[in-house]
């Protein structure tokens, strides 16, 4: 396990705000994964981040949405339904 990842994890006291990172290792999901539960309206960053600009989140909203299985369940689908897709699209371009 990465060192940084697991300081972090076993921290006392977690930070008000988590970056995409943070947010990643704390839900248990890749750092890549987190645009992906952006842009499927899963996960929201706070204030109004401009879209390249570094995104934070809510500790106490990422421990509600971590205990809840029924999100969790919809966010691993929509990690698996995003490479499905992509996939499939480099699938047909193959073929052609």
């Amino acid at each position: 396990m990465n060192t940084d990842r697991n300081s972090f994890l076993n921290l006392q006291h977690t930070p008000a705000r988590m970056n995409a990172e943070e947010t990643a290792w704390f839900l248990g999901f890749g750092a890549h994964e987190i645009s992906i539960l952006i842009a499927s309206h899963l996960l929201k960053p706070l204030g109004s981040p401009a879209t390249n600009g570094c995104k934070y989140f809510s500790t106490k909203e990422l421990e509600r949405l971590g205990n809840d299985p029924a999100w969790m369940s919809k966010a691993s689908d929509a990690i698996v339904k995003y490479w499905r897709r992509k996939n499939a699209k480099k699938t047909e371009s193959f073929a052609k």
